[in-house]
């Protein structure tokens, strides 16, 4: 039992710590908003992680308007609208703007956001 127990212990830790690896692994990105702020993001297209003032936050892809992407944390209000020029964070429990005019640095020149790789009608050909 005890060789049981200490298996699948060594099993958990082991997911967990390659569960870190591959996070620490996935490219962070920076935007820079208006009126000096910042957040920034991890993940795909389907789920992304933000840092927002030292906190970081899990937020799901959801249906939104043709030409944007919608990323939300229900619990927490958090709410990530990206347009293909620009994005916005808002706390939609609190009705708070957070960040205006946010943009990584491909977006300043010129490029789509990086969540839109792969995305309709994104596809570039």
């Amino acid at each position: 039992m005890n060789k049981f127990l200490l298996s699948i212990s060594l099993t958990v830790v082991a997911l967990f710590g390659a569960a870190h690896v591959s996070a620490a692994n996935e490219e962070v990105f920076t935007w820079t908003c208006s009126e000096s702020k910042q957040f920034k993001t991890t993940g795909s297209m389907e789920k992304i992680r933000l840092t927002w003032e030292t906190k970081t936050y899990d937020l799901d892809r959801q249906n939104s308007l043709p030409g944007s992407l919608r990323y939300k944390n229900t619990d927490t209000g958090h709410d990530l609208v990206v347009l293909g020029n620009k994005a916005m964070l808002f706390n939609i429990k609190t009705g708070n703007r957070l960040a205006d005019f946010c943009q990584t640095a491909e977006m300043k020149s010129g490029k789509l956001p990086h969540l839109f790789a792969g995305a309709e009608p994104f596809v570039q050909n």
